[in-house]
């Protein structure tokens, strides 16, 4: 096990990591003939992997946490040893861990240049050295070895650092050693939920069981945003008109924000030829994740991303330095192989659809264009009641330089372009190693719903590669061929995930601009036709211009022969935010009755209109 380099909290998370040993070493104590895979501190806590002799069952892991307490108030202490490789094996060897031993036996084959991330959890590379470490747990009061793993560490030195924290033991699942199903070695997987204090812990299942409620997901069986067809595929979606508007409404919002900033909306096909990813560099990166298709006469991909195609719009034309930068941006979707496992909802799919954009511009526009970006992000998530809560300045991993593409001198430029470029926006950011894209830096604006979730969702990013790769070149003020730089940006990012995001946030409970029906007529009795006309020609001719222009109104009328409250109750739980109550009285007094979220009131028709345009 290990600790990520980029953790926001290395002092929790090594509390953490030796929690987890914790209760690897309680499970051992149940389990003396316990086999030990690999498991990383998490969000949240950690996890760790068993070969255990019969399947976990509810009822034991309140038995492992009140061991796990019972050790912490021990005399234990964490002791460090540094082995060879050698004996290392014999070590795990004796102790009966054939998975360990598999681990080493492994670097002892292949050597130290290709470990798999269940390597790299266990053991570290330094200096282009191979350490291999042991982490023992020791009674103080009697010299016992409690637990020892292969592990690079860090951990507290005593337990009795841990005695604050907060945890409790929260699920088991099944899992296979190293993620390989078609060997079919079989681990039963331990969560445990580690913060700062008990406190900590309580808010959080409270904070879960609200995310249940609002789970996109559990909502989509009732509201049908979507429906998941066997016949046509996992992680492939289909809108139903619900999700369709939902989607409608961001999708022209966004184009409303960047129409009068410059951008150009531009279309491109679902598939291009193999030879497009070949020279973009996606080909080698993504092989696994690409859906090839077939031609008669070529091999193409399905598009896994605009870019490439973004360039040849780019190259058909002659640029000269007084017409960049150069914005396209188009909705589109791309398609990606993931793991069934890993499919869920709208959150992971494999149709993405995004609001993508490409900027062709100058050195010297730079912060000048990521500004310009920085604006829309803002004003976009403030109309959904979101804000970055900070900004994730992405760079190389400077120990691991070969996955990257291009050169240093061109990565050292837009990394302190898009540095400078955050300063100058006031932003909070956070220099991060190692999350760069693998063709240039980036700025990933993170985001906390109302639940207090944290979500990544726009970015920006900064490209030497792609316009070095493509040949690309406008005519500079001395008439010769120069570079252009080219940003990615993407403000909602994937379509799908982000309304996956929105529903949770509004549990949804949308507001007016954005709901897929904003306002649903009931009639008292059926003798209301006539009025009713009147109240629909009314809704016909009032459009919004807040924050969506041009935004005409939606509206179902239930005239069925059912009660009022019958009527209502239906309405509330499609969650629809107008409601509109015609009745004879209503009728009389020339109004109608109208109830939303915050109270009921009457309305004449004549001022009906104006009341609607002022609902945010």
């Amino acid at each position: 096990m290990s600790i990520s380099p980029n953790s926001q909290n290395p002092q929790l998370d090594k509390k953490r990591h030796s929690m987890a040993h914790l209760m690897a070493a309680a499970v051992k104590d149940m389990f003396p003939e316990a086999q030990f895979g690999v498991g990383p501190v998490i969000e949240n806590g950690a996890y760790y992997d068993f070969i255990l002799p019969r399947t976990l069952i509810p009822e034991d892991l309140p038995l492992i946490e009140a061991k796990m307490k019972e050790m912490l108030k021990m005399h234990l202490s964490f002791k460090v040893q540094e082995l060879s490789l050698e004996q290392a094996i014999v070590l795990f060897t004796k102790n009966n861990q054939p998975l360990k031993v598999e681990l080493l036996n492994d670097l002892a084959t292949r050597g130290t240049t290709s470990m798999d991330e269940s390597e790299a959890e266990t053991v570290s590379l330094e200096s282009g050295q191979l350490k291999i470490t042991v982490y023992r747990i020791v009674n103080e009061s009697t010299g016992e070895i409690v637990f020892e793993d292969l592990c690079k560490g860090p951990h507290v030195e005593h337990v009795k650092e841990m005695r604050g924290l907060g945890f409790a033991l929260d699920k088991f699942s099944a899992s296979y050693w190293r993620g390989d199903q078609k060997r079919d070695i079989r681990m039963q997987r331990v969560y445990a939920l580690i913060m700062e204090n008990v406190e900590e812990i309580k808010d959080f299942q409270a904070q879960r069981e609200e995310a249940k409620k609002r789970d996109h997901r559990v909502l989509n069986e009732t509201q049908k945003y979507y429906t998941i067809s066997e016949l046509v595929g996992a992680g492939l979606p289909l809108f139903q008109p619900k999700g369709m508007w939902l989607r409608k409404n961001i999708q022209d919002l966004l184009w409303q924000l960047h129409k009068p900033r410059g951008y150009l909306q531009v279309w491109t096909p679902h598939i291009a030829k193999e030879d497009l990813y070949v020279t973009s560099g996606h080909a080698s990166k993504f092989g696994d994740e690409l859906f090839r298709v077939q031609g008669k006469s070529d091999n193409f991909f399905m598009k896994p991303m605009n870019c490439p195609h973004h360039m040849q719009l780019f190259a058909d034309n002659q640029f000269s330095y007084r017409d960049m930068p150069i914005r396209y941006f188009e909705h589109a979707t791309v398609y990606r192989d993931e793991k069934p496992g890993q499919l869920s909802g709208f959150a992971r799919v494999r149709s993405i659809t995004q609001d993508d954009g490409h900027l062709f511009c100058r050195l010297d526009q730079i912060k000048t264009e990521v500004s310009t970006i920085v604006e829309i992000v803002r004003e976009f998530y403030a109309t959904i009641d979101l804000e970055p809560s900070w900004v994730s300045l992405s760079v190389r991993d400077m120990n691991d330089l070969g996955k990257y593409l291009g050169t240093n001198e061109a990565w050292d430029l837009a990394e302190k372009s898009l540095e400078e470029a955050a300063k100058a926006n006031d932003l909070n950011y956070k220099r991060v190693e190692g999350e760069a894209a693998f063709y240039g830096p980036k700025l990933d604006f993170m985001f906390k719903d109302v639940m207090g979730r944290e979500w990544q969702l726009a970015t920006i990013q900064c490209d030497f590669n792609l316009p070095e790769r493509f040949d690309l070149s406008y005519i500079n003020e001395e008439g010769s061929k120069e570079r252009p730089v080219v940003i990615h940006r993407a403000i909602a990012g994937s379509a799908e995930r982000f309304l996956g995001v929105i529903i949770d946030h509004f549990a949804g409970r949308f507001p007016f601009w954005m709901a897929p029906t904003q306002i649903k007529i009931l009639t008292i009795n059926n003798q209301m036709q006539d009025y009713v006309e009147k109240v629909k020609a009314v809704l016909d001719k009032t459009v919004l211009m807040k924050p969506l222009k041009y935004n005409e109104l939606r509206y179902e009328l239930d005239d069925r022969s059912e009660s009022l409250g019958k009527k209502i109750r239906e309405a509330e739980m499609e969650k629809v935010p107008v409601i509109l109550i015609v009745g004879p009285k209503d009728v009389e007094a020339n109004q109608v009755s109208l109830r939303t979220q915050e109270g009921e009131s009457k309305v004449s028709l004549d001022e009906l209109e104006g009341y609607l345009k002022e609902i945010n």
